[in-house]
């Protein structure tokens, strides 16, 4: 279907004019004469995009009625236009969400240039906000410890800031999605949420994707390209991995937090935007500056208010409504229900994580994907976790590699797994898996006391 675009101009001749162009490059189009009629058509059902007068009589002028466009159908990219604006009107427009602005008499090149462009614009956000659904990042900060208990509580102080945040932790601890909540929780919550993997970025294209650039600015550059930053503008860029920017990067990036201002490669003239920066890393930049890897100017620009996410394995009580979080999440999505015994959150519970949460719901996923039954077992998630599946005891972990344990601690481990799994084959019925043990239930529930493993309490799918 080809793109709709809508014409607000109170001069019929130049929305027949402009009408006639866009149709002729495979556009359709709809026409208003003034700011009301527009906001009746947008009501009826979005466009595309808008081209937009400022100067109308009788009515709401251009800027009053992109105002209440932008409230009305906020994702829509409107293209603004006029013969007798000023430096201030295009000041005020831009601050009001218009893509561009057009000076008149337009040119058609000039006018297909930012038809295009406000088009791109808008499909890249719309794919954006479709993969941030599809990955789960408006998903809520599950957890019940102390530790996500005073996360919240942080992010709740720094979300309505504009203040940039550094996010630190492991991988898969979701920093990203901490990152998300700053954001749905900002003012700027309407705007795009726009990620870049700093580490997935070739160095020599490190500039196009994060500013943009015109066509022909090189080899290669069939199309114009609109940058992060520039997606971004209103709303709030997250760099994820900004520790692996190289160096020259890393100087471009301090010059546009410092500014305010990007530049297109091959473009003519600057681009103001605005734009709250949330980065994040696994990496210790503190030391990394030490070193002379990162530039010690920009860690203080990104470090104005530090998050820091604690690992899975040292808020373990978190483990439970993780897994009840993911299997609901597996469940809606297969149509059935996906419950997980007792048993199975006590192998799971133990377990180190070393890839934390992330690492969590892919074996969720997996059990989901692989179990034949309405429940996750305990022998499932033994079958699918590395070694034993249990929290092996601290220091190495390669095979055949030796590390001083206390005995205590393995047989404690050892017998913990064994209890989890008996549990899970009697259904959570202590008195069955007491006899499945070869021991009474009153010495079984003394050695789950002693272990910290919790009394049955059979989880729904």
């Amino acid at each position: 279907m080809s793109p709709r675009i809508l014409l607000v101009d109170d001069e019929a001749n130049i929305r027949k004019m402009v009408g006639a162009l866009l149709q002729s490059e495979g556009f359709e189009t709809a026409e208003a004469g003034n700011g009301t009629a527009a906001l009746a058509a947008v009501e009826r059902g979005a466009p595309d995009a808008v081209l937009l007068d400022l100067m109308m009589p009788g009515g709401p002028d251009g800027l009053a009625t992109l105002e209440q466009l932008k409230r009305v159908a906020p994702d829509v990219p409107v293209v603004m236009m006029s013969g007798k604006a000023n430096l201030t009107d295009a000041v005020r427009a831009t601050k009001l969400g218009a893509f561009q602005f057009l000076e008149k008499p337009l040119t058609p090149e000039g006018l297909l240039v930012a038809i295009r462009g406000a088009l791109e614009l808008a499909r890249t956000r719309a794919e954006n906000r479709r993969l941030h659904e599809a990955l789960g990042h408006s998903d809520p900060l599950v957890g019940v410890s102390r530790a996500m208990d005073e996360l919240r509580a942080l992010i709740a102080r720094v979300a309505p800031t504009d203040a940039r945040v550094l996010i630190t932790g492991e991988s898969g601890t979701g920093k990203e999605l901490v990152a998300s909540a700053i954001h749905r929780q900002s003012a700027r919550a309407a705007k795009p949420f726009v990620c870049v993997n700093s580490a997935a970025i070739p160095k020599d294209l490190v500039e196009s994707e994060m500013f943009g650039h015109e066509r022909g600015a090189f080899t290669g550059a069939t199309e114009r390209r609109v940058g992060r930053f520039e997606l971004a503008d209103g709303g709030t860029l997250f760099l994820d991995e900004v520790g692996d920017l190289g160096p020259e990067a890393q100087a471009k990036l301090l010059r546009v937090l410092e500014s305010g201002v990007i530049e297109r490669l091959g473009g003519e003239k600057p681009v103001t935007v605005d734009v709250r920066v949330i980065a994040a890393t696994n990496k210790e930049l503190t030391r990394a500056a030490r070193q002379g890897h990162f530039r010690e100017d920009l860690l203080f620009r990104l470090n104005v208010l530090p998050v820091h996410i604690l690992p899975l394995r040292e808020r373990p009580e978190d483990v439970r409504p993780l897994v009840e979080h993911f299997a609901g999440r597996q469940a809606a999505r297969r149509g059935r229900p996906l419950g997980c015994d007792a048993g199975a959150l006590q192998l799971l519970a133990a377990y180190h994580w070393p890839g934390n949460v992330r690492e969590l719901a892919n074996i969720v996923e997996r059990l989901a994907i692989l179990g034949s039954g309405d429940a996750i077992t305990a022998d499932a998630v033994a079958r699918v976790l590395p070694g034993d599946g249990v929290r092996p005891p601290a220091g190495g972990e390669r095979a055949g590699e030796w590390t001083d344990v206390a005995l205590s601690d393995a047989l404690d481990q050892y017998e913990r797994a064994l209890i989890a799994r008996a549990l899970s084959a009697a259904h959570g019925n202590v008195a069955e898996a007491a006899r499945r043990l070869a021991t009474d239930r009153a010495n079984l529930y003394r050695r789950m006391r002693r272990l910290g493993i919790e009394p049955p309490r059979n989880m729904t799918g």
